[in-house]
C-alpha cells in the first residue's frame, strides 16, 4: 500500500453561451477556445494514457451547461467553421513569416495543430466530444461527476428550496441522460456549501461533494485529520476538502507553474496585433478583434517577450511534473506519521487552467500521471469514490458555510455591483413555484406544460453564478447583466402568458429555439416545496 494518495480533480464548466439569433457572436468563442485548448487536448491525453496501459485515476466534474454545448449541433457546426477559419489564417501565417525561421517554424507548428484538431473533432470523434468522454469513463480510470444544473451559487439561492432542488436534481437527471449512470458525486459551484445542503444532496443520491479548505478546517467538531481525509456530514454524505498546498503550487498567480518564463504567453495573440483585413473571418463578424489562439511568444518575464519554444516548454513541464510529484511524496510521508489511515491530498482545479490559461497544462498532467505510474510507489492517484470504498469509516462533522472565494467566504459573489441580481432571482423562483402549485400543470405535451418548462429553463440559466462573477470582475459586465435581464424577461413573458391565459405559440417556439437546454426538465423540482 502507498504511503498516501492524491485525488486530482478537474472542474469542467462554461456558462450556457449560445446565440442562434446571430450568425457570429463573440462570447461563443469562449466555448471554441476551451474546446481547442483544453477539452480536446485533455481527451487525447487520457486516451493516450489508456493506450499505453498507464494506471491513472482522475476525477472530472462536467457541468450540464458545458455538456449541452458539446452536444449542440449548431455550436458543433460553428466550432468547425471557426477551426477552418483559423487554419486558413495559419496558412497565411506560414507565408507571411517565411523570412523569420523561428516564427516560421511556429506558424507551421500551429498549422499542424489546427489540422490535427479538425481531424480529431470532425472525423475521429464525429463532433461527439461528450460521448468520447463517456467512453473513457466506462474504462474505469476517468470518473465523471456532475455540477449544479447551471452552476448556481447555492448558498445565495437557499431562500428558495425549490431552486436548490431544481439545480441539483436537474443536474443529476442530465448526467444520467448523457452518461447512462447517475453521478456518484457533485462539484458544488464555487465549492460553496451551507449547512443543510447535504440533505438535498442525499435525497438526490449524491454520495460525496468537494468542499473548500475552510469548510473543514473550522468544522464542528474539528476534523481529526484536517483536510487529509474525508468526513461525513450528519446526512451521511462525504465531504472532501481542498488541500491548499498542492492547489497553490499550480494555480497561484505569484508562485504557480503557469507563470514560468518558458511557457507560452497567454496575453500576446496576433488577433490584437495584425491588420484586421488580413485576419479576416477569424475576427467576430470579420471586424471585432479577438483571440485567434496563435500566440508566438513565451512568458519571458518583465523584459521584452521572446519567441516561444514548444520543445523547451515541454521539458519544463516535465520538470514541474517531477517537482510536483516529489513534493506530494514528501507531503504524504509527513502526514502518514500522524494518521491512522493513508492521507489523501485533494487537488481540485478549474479544467481550463490546463491548456487554455496554461497551454502546457495537458502535458504536465500526462507526464505527472506517467511518473506516478512508472517511477514510484509512495503516492498513487485515487478518486474520492475509490477512497471511500477502501476506507469507508470516517468521522462525522458539520462543515461550516464556505466557498473557495477569498478567505473562504461568500463575499466574492455578492457585491455592490451584482447584488441587484438576487432579489430578482428569488422573486422569479417564488412566482414559478406559486404558479405550479396553482395550475398543477405538468403534462409535457400540453401548451401550458411547454410554457412552464421553458420558464423553468430561463430561471435556471439566469441563476448561473457566472453572470454575477463576470459582473463582479468587470470582464464582460454588460454582457453578463444583459444575460440575467434577458432570461428573466423571457421568464416574465412566459409566465404572463399563463397568468393571462393568452399563450402565443409563435413566441414560445422562438424562445425554445434560443435556449435549448434540459429537454426532459422536471417541473416537480421547482414546485417543492412551494412557498
Amino acid at each position: 500500500m502507498p504511503a498516501g494518495y492524491i485525488s486530482l480533480i478537474l472542474h469542467a464548466h462554461l456558462p450556457y453561451v449560445r446565440h442562434p439569433e446571430h450568425e457570429d457572436f463573440l462570447e461563443e468563442r469562449w466555448f471554441f477556445e476551451a474546446m481547442t485548448e483544453t477539452y480536446l487536448p485533455l481527451l487525447r491525453t487520457f486516451e493516450r494514457l489508456e493506450d499505453d496501459g498507464v494506471d491513472y485515476h482522475l476525477l472530472i466534474s462536467m457541468s450540464p451547461t458545458l455538456l449541452t454545448m458539446m452536444e449542440d449541433p449548431l455550436l458543433q457546426e460553428r466550432y468547425l467553421r471557426h477551426l477552418r477559419n483559423v487554419l486558413e489564417l495559419t496558412n497565411r501565417e506560414v507565408k507571411r513569416t517565411r523570412h523569420d525561421s523561428h516564427m516560421h517554424a511556429l506558424a507551421q507548428w500551429y498549422q499542424n495543430l489546427l489540422r490535427d484538431t479538425i481531424y480529431w473533432f470532425d472525423h475521429h470523434y464525429r463532433r461527439q466530444v461528450a460521448k468520447a468522454y463517456a467512453r473513457l469513463a466506462s474504462l474505469g480510470h476517468l470518473e465523471i461527476i456532475t455540477c449544479a444544473a447551471t452552476h448556481g451559487f447555492l448558498p445565495l439561492l437557499q431562500e428558495d428550496p425549490g431552486a436548490i432542488k431544481a439545480q441539483i436534481f436537474t443536474a443529476c437527471d442530465y448526467h444520467r441522460f448523457i452518461f447512462g449512470v447517475p453521478p456518484a458525486g457533485i462539484w458544488l459551484p464555487e465549492c460553496a456549501y451551507y449547512p443543510g445542503l447535504d440533505k438535498t444532496l442525499r435525497e438526490a443520491g449524491i454520495r460525496f461533494f468537494i468542499l473548500d479548505t475552510h469548510g473543514l478546517t473550522h468544522a464542528i467538531p474539528p476534523a481529526r485529520n484536517g483536510v487529509y481525509a474525508p468526513v461525513y456530514t450528519p446526512e451521511g454524505v462525504a465531504a472532501f476538502a481542498r488541500d491548499p498546498e498542492s492547489s497553490r503550487q499550480v494555480w497561484s498567480a505569484e508562485e504557480g507553474y503557469p507563470g514560468h518564463p518558458l511557457y507560452r504567453e497567454f496575453y500576446r495573440d496576433i488577433g490584437f496585433e495584425l491588420d484586421e483585413a488580413y485576419l479576416g473571418d477569424v475576427l467576430v463578424d470579420g471586424t471585432l478583434r479577438c483571440d485567434t489562439g496563435i500566440k508566438y511568444y513565451r512568458v519571458t518575464g518583465a523584459e521584452e517577450k521572446q519567441l516561444y519554444d514548444p520543445h523547451a516548454a515541454r521539458e519544463q513541464a516535465a520538470r514541474h511534473a517531477g517537482e510536483f510529484l516529489r513534493q506530494r511524496q514528501q507531503q504524504v510521508q509527513n502526514l502518514a506519521r500522524g494518521m491512522g489511515q493513508p492521507p489523501l491530498v485533494v487537488s481540485p482545479y478549474d479544467t481550463e487552467l490546463f491548456g487554455h490559461w496554461w497551454f502546457e497544462g495537458p502535458i504536465f498532467i500526462d507526464i505527472l500521471l506517467r511518473k506516478m505510474h512508472y517511477d514510484q510507489e509512495i503516492v498513487k492517484t485515487i478518486t474520492p469514490a475509490q477512497y471511500l470504498q477502501q476506507f469507508p469509516t470516517n468521522q462525522v462533522v458539520n462543515p461550516i458555510a464556505s466557498s473557495w472565494g477569498a478567505d473562504g467566504h461568500y463575499d466574492f459573489w455578492i457585491t455592490n455591483d451584482n447584488r441587484w441580481v438576487y432579489p430578482l432571482l428569488h422573486k422569479a423562483a417564488h412566482r414559478l413555484a406559486k404558479l405550479l402549485q396553482e395550475t398543477g400543470e405538468t403534462a409535457a405535451d400540453s401548451l401550458a406544460g411547454r410554457v412552464l418548462r421553458q420558464a423553468a429553463r430561463e430561471l435556471l440559466i439566469a441563476q448561473g453564478s457566472d453572470w454575477t462573477f463576470i459582473i463582479r470582475t468587470q470582464t464582460s459586465p454588460e454582457y453578463a447583466s444583459n444575460r440575467v435581464r434577458d432570461h428573466l424577461a423571457r421568464f416574465d413573458c412566459l409566465v404572463e402568458m399563463l397568468e393571462t391565459g393568452k399563450i402565443t405559440e409563435l413566441t414560445l417556439s422562438a424562445i425554445e429555439t434560443i435556449d435549448k437546454i434540459f429537454p426532459e426538465i422536471n417541473l416537480d423540482y421547482f414546485a417543492y416545496p412551494a412557498t
